[in-house]
């Protein structure tokens, strides 16, 4: 040790580097900026279906909640989806209609989840989803079924450029 850190405390010791964050390995408190809105990670959860896995990170800005969706499939999949109400929803159906588009099943299954942040709390739980797609295969419904609760998201494919990533740490 110097002279210098040892009068003033100082050590050799490096700081520690900060990952590369990616799609694949956001953390919560990290930023994204999609679509010229800057957004904190809040939650994140982990979704395992047999071994085959997913993230979903739940996005925060000036009171807006979004869901980024990232699974690597044959290539990486990233998706924006926001929550949405269809009343008389029937989880399962062979299709659904909601404004004025037809959604075709695509998928579906059961989900193991771990999670952080705000989605702390359905950490260890099952839950059974069905993945919907338009015509257009632009748009897609995302159907979760929690126990009694049922969740539905409308979302879209984005590229994996639109995302900017700052870590927190």
């Amino acid at each position: 040790m110097g002279f210098f850190n040892r009068l003033f405390g100082g050590t050799d010791k490096q700081p520690p580097e900060v990952e590369k964050r990616t799609l694949r390995n956001l953390r919560v408190k990290d930023f994204v900026t999609y679509d010229l809105a800057d957004y904190e990670v809040v939650g994140k959860i982990h979704y395992n279906d047999n071994g085959y896995t997913w993230d979903a990170y739940q996005l925060a800005s000036a009171g807006k909640s979004k869901w980024l969706s990232v699974e690597m499939d044959d290539e990486l999949e990233v998706g924006i989806y926001e929550k949405i109400r269809i009343p008389g929803l029937e989880p399962g159906a062979k299709q659904i209609e909601h404004d004025g588009k037809t959604y075709y099943l695509e998928e579906q299954g059961r989900a193991y989840v771990t999670s952080q942040g705000r989605s702390e709390n359905i950490n260890g739980a099952e839950m059974d989803y069905y993945e919907y797609l338009d015509e257009s295969g632009e748009t897609f419904l995302s159907i979760e079924v929690w126990g009694s609760e049922v969740e539905v998201s409308k979302g879209y494919s984005i590229e994996e450029y639109e995302i900017t990533i700052l870590a927190a740490s």
